[in-house]
């Protein structure tokens, strides 16, 4: 769909989404996720201008359909795929893709670490319509014996392959600096990031400065060459609940606003990563802590995770403080699956990973009064009322499961009648409901609310 879009930008010197709305070009990108977010084009122009949402669409991703990230727009879902160095499967991931695609995931990061990083990438791209993530650090480590024998020359290179690509935004621990790593060791957990450990143990051998910070300005250039989208890591991310808000994590956030900064000075389109585990009630100062140091740029978040002692549920301690994160002001959320914590997930963790954030942004949506955010609630509560069953499974999140477990409970006979197997045709509430006269009905119905249950305006 967009070779031609992306033919007609060919020689010029800079083709990012930011570059363009800035000069108050309407891109066809921009056209495109108007009409999938119910806002004017001009209004996708200006939030992109002003650095409040990305539209993460690199020139060699043709096979892209563009999509949105910022508060403007709906609550976005990634989901986070790729093998281990001990288990290199593409068409294992392949299938990861799939299902990720199927339940809704709006990007997709290759976390790739082991085997032929290059070829698996290239498989995911190639079969994505949606943006393609990635960390391109792990595959700079894995072309050296010891993570000490890094370069930057080397990471640069390994940039600007995986850009050449087509990959359309990039995990770049550039706000982790050398004095923020005391401040980390003082934790519980210390430093829980891949980045930001493996970034922290070469600083410490090296007695230098981060070499993704000292070559920033590098890392931008190659960005406007293709738009290539940061999404600046947060390699202090808190990784329990005892090391949630401390100085680790708020240095570093510090210094990614000026890392967001210094990137919108040069028209790359960016967005921060936000904390991993948050206890509740510091989950909405978190998010409007970001927004302030990092002037309104998108917030993508992993979880939160709100408490530690679930692992295999760990989809759900996420899910929660994801919804609450979402509310307050976060863009995108990347999701937990059930086996975080425990092991690389398998593709039916991929699954219930992606309901359960499904679920978690939909929810903010309609909090934050979106509009149409409640189209399909409103649609699958008539179709309730109506003993409509499949309507209810056609709008559900997951209609194979939503029929498998009715099924499984109501014989065959029964499996269209106005009542399910919970209360069966006596004590069905509805049923009752419907069954009251309608001059009762209509004489409750006509009486004003408490103000406690009116609806707020």
């Amino acid at each position: 769909m967009r070779a031609e879009w992306i033919e007609r930008r060919r020689g010029d010197a800079v083709v990012t989404q930011m570059h363009y709305a800035r000069k108050g070009v309407v891109t066809e990108e921009a056209r495109f996720v108007a009409q999938r977010e119910g806002l004017s084009p001009e209004q996708v122009r200006d939030e992109v201008a002003a650095g409040r949402m990305i539209i993460p669409a690199n020139i060699l991703h043709p096979e892209l359909e563009p999509m949105a990230i910022g508060i403007a727009a709906k609550c976005k879902v990634n989901a986070n795929i790729g093998n281990s160095a001990v288990n290199s499967d593409i068409d294992g991931e392949l299938c990861k893709l799939s299902l990720a695609l199927t339940f809704g995931a709006d990007t997709v990061m290759d976390l790739s670490s082991g085997g032929d990083i290059r070829r698996i990438r290239e498989a995911i791209l190639r079969a994505s319509k949606v943006p393609v993530g990635t960390v391109p650090l792990y595959e700079a480590v894995s072309r050296v014996e010891e993570v000490e024998d890094l370069t930057p020359e080397l990471l640069l290179q390994v940039i600007e392959e995986q850009a050449k690509q087509g990959v359309d935004y990039m995990t770049i621990h550039a706000g982790l600096l050398r004095s923020h790593v005391p401040l980390a060791q003082k934790r519980l957990a210390g430093i829980v990031s891949r980045g930001g450990a493996l970034l922290a143990k070469w600083m410490l051998a090296h007695g230098q400065e981060n070499p993704l910070y000292t070559h920033f300005d590098e890392l931008c250039a190659i960005f406007r060459r293709y738009d290539v989208a940061f999404s600046l890591g947060d390699g202090l991310r808190p990784g329990c609940q005892a090391d949630a808000s401390d100085e680790a994590q708020f240095a570093e956030l510090s210094t990614l606003g000026e890392l967001t900064r210094r990137a919108w000075q040069q028209d790359v389109q960016t967005m921060v990563e936000g904390p991993g585990h948050v206890p509740f009630d510091q989950i909405t100062m978190n998010v409007q802590r970001q927004i302030e140091l990092c002037d309104g740029a998108p917030f993508y978040v992993l979880g939160p995770v709100v408490t530690d002692i679930a692992p295999g549920y760990d989809h759900i301690t996420s899910a929660i403080g994801a919804t609450a994160a979402a509310t307050a002001g976060a863009a995108m959320l990347c999701y937990v699956t059930p086996r975080e914590h425990l092991g690389l997930p398998t593709a039916e963790d991929v699954k219930h990973g992606l309901i359960a954030y499904r679920i978690a942004a939909h929810a903010a949506d309609i909090a934050r009064h979106r509009p149409g955010a409640r189209d399909r609630d409103d649609a699958i509560a008539k179709a309730r009322v109506a003993f409509d069953w499949e309507a209810q499974y056609r709008l559900s999140l997951d209609p194979e499961t939503a029929r498998r477990m009715r099924e499984e409970v109501m014989p065959e006979k029964m499996r269209n009648e106005p009542f399910c197997s919970m209360c069966g045709p006596k004590f069905c509430s509805m049923r009752v409901s419907q069954s009251l006269p309608h001059s009762a009905a209509s004489e409750v119905a006509s009486q004003p609310a408490s103000p406690e249950l009116r609806p707020p305006k």
